[in-house]
């Protein structure tokens, strides 16, 4: 997601996935106790598919709205109080949740004005419209209403100094000359490397699973979150760059030296647990300072530089320095690929260890059926044929999205509608979106609060349009002229990947589940072989 607002992935549209109907899913039941054969990896063969051209959609498309207009309620309170009270209420007086649900009984309306962090004295101005339904937020999509200049963080932008005194891609708007170049550069990775990702991804989380059950045995449990990020990034370099982190100077450290890189740039949007005395004057006075972590962050642009330079002579050609190229690699891989694996796949963990036992032997069922009917080998063509794995790792996308806000400047005067109203948007003013909400809105799906497993199964697809994790719709595709994560797809098959790698692998598990800074912390209890 390295084009969206704080989102975390890459992938060209070679990595799509057809999205065929299929029927309603019927779960089989097999008896012969027969264990898959050996795993081999491969990746269905497909043409070429040139990157089309940005959709622009003018005023004159638009269609007039039926809705009465209403006048956006909420208020911004007083200059430096009303923005430090709002951050009190959504840190630590609320939570962020609460905050939200909150104002919207107060207000009787899921538009409505309010501060977002930091505000003082970080952010000039934490002045937002919140959009918290799922008809209103999909404007934030929409690159010719909303201008993504410098909002990936949203109201304040971390130094440059932490990105090599470049404005990385996630930072840049579609109207700017070096957007398509480099969104066009990261596609070029992707399609260069494609026949690397299933093979690679099977060797790393294969070395990470025999690493959690050796923990398993030892102790009694097994810190799912560690050992996924050390996986995470090992098949990343070793997919896309064909380096393997361990035979480097790097070694080990990569997780540890991007968990800080990646704090000093978001420490004013965190709570770390610590007393709120302590933590308001050390992360929301002033931005942690960059010089820090400057010899981390050299030591993964050290091993990007060395790891990349098929990558880096292709920038050349699209008129892209090779220096500028590298930081955007790191930025790419390290907080937007690899940031987003260390959220997503523990949440995705935890909703399908919280679905229980029969959850889990209908994915094993389903997953070792289809690879025993393909030789034994994983292909994005047989996951094609599992419709509740399929379906899962949507509703885990819709549940918990690894990109929870976004923003985006209105370019022109707007009128936005909620499922009750309208509202008339400023010029200027700044549009704010906390996905979570837009995407269990109960007007647009049923059970909106719960985990469905099936949800998206047969009749179930037509409502991928309303899954938006990717800054767009689960429908449409990324191109070099919007802001739509790049790699959307790959994002979709790295997680289809490690639910049938751990469903070839066991029949059941269970977990505990804490707090994180970022996402969720997941500890394996029990793991149960495949038995059949």
């Amino acid at each position: 997601m390295a084009s969206t607002s704080l989102s975390f992935s890459l992938l060209p549209t070679e990595f799509q996935s057809p999205r065929k109907s299929s029927k309603l899913y019927t779960p089989r039941v097999r008896s012969a106790a027969i264990r898959p054969r050996p795993i081999t990896a491969s990746i269905s063969e497909k043409q070429s598919v040139p990157v089309p051209p940005p959709i622009i959609i003018s005023p004159s498309d638009e269609q007039p709205t039926k809705l009465p207009i209403r006048k956006i309620p909420g208020s911004y309170g007083l200059p430096y109080l009303g923005p430090i009270k709002d951050r009190q209420d959504y840190f630590y007086n609320l939570g962020r949740d609460e905050f939200f649900k909150s104002k919207i009984q107060k207000y009787g309306s899921t538009v409505f004005r309010a501060n977002m962090p930091p505000g003082p004295f970080i952010s000039s101005n934490p002045n937002v419209i919140v959009l918290l339904d799922g008809k209103s937020f999909p404007v934030l999509f929409d690159v010719s209403k909303v201008e993504k200049k410098d909002l990936f963080t949203g109201t304040y932008m971390p130094s440059t100094d932490l990105t090599g005194g470049y404005r990385v891609l996630s930072y840049l708007d579609p109207s700017e000359p070096n957007h398509a170049k480099l969104k066009q550069l990261l596609f070029f990775l992707l399609m260069n490397r494609r026949d690397k990702v299933i093979p690679e991804f099977h060797s790393t989380y294969t070395e990470a699973f025999e690493t959690l059950e050796r923990d398993l045995a030892a102790k009694g449990k097994a810190d799912f979150s560690g050992a996924n990020e050390q996986a995470a990034f090992n098949f990343l370099a070793r997919a896309w760059f064909g380096k393997n982190p361990a035979d480097t100077t790097l070694g080990s450290d990569a997780p540890t030296l991007i968990g800080k890189w990646i704090l000093f740039q978001l420490a004013p949007l965190l709570s770390l647990g610590l007393p709120k005395l302590v933590e308001e004057p050390l992360l929301r006075t002033r931005p942690l300072p960059p010089a820090l972590v400057k010899k981390d962050y050299q030591r993964l642009y050290d091993f990007f530089h060395e790891s990349s330079g098929f990558v880096l002579d292709e920038a050349e050609k699209l008129g892209v320095s090779r220096e500028e190229a590298c930081h955007n690699l790191v930025f790419a891989t390290c907080f937007n690929s690899f940031g987003g694996m260390k959220i997503l796949f523990p949440n995705m963990v935890k909703w399908i260890g919280r679905g229980g036992v029969k959850l889990h032997m209908q994915l094993a069922e389903e997953i070792r059926s289809v690879v025993r009917s393909n030789g034994g080998k994983v292909t994005m063509a047989g996951m094609e044929q599992m419709p509740l794995m399929k379906s899962v790792v949507y509703e885990v996308l819709r549940m918990e999205p690894p990109v929870a806000l976004q923003y985006g400047k209105a370019k022109r005067d707007l009128i936005i509608s909620s499922h009750e109203a309208s509202f008339e948007v400023k010029e200027g003013e700044m549009l704010f979106g906390y996905q979570p909400f837009a995407t269990k809105d109960p007007k647009i799906f049923e059970q909106a609060e719960e985990f469905v497993a099936d949800r998206f199964v047969g009749e179930g697809e037509k409502m991928l349009k309303h899954v938006l994790w990717s800054n767009g719709p689960e429908t449409e595709n990324p191109t070099v002229g919007n802001k739509q994560c790049a790699g959307k797809d790959f994002v979709v098959l790295a997680s289809r990947l490690l639910l049938v790698e751990l469903f070839l692998r066991y029949d059941s598990f269970d977990i505990q589940v804490g707090k994180s800074a970022i996402g969720s912390s997941v500890t394996l209890t029990s793991l149960k072989r495949a038995s059949f």
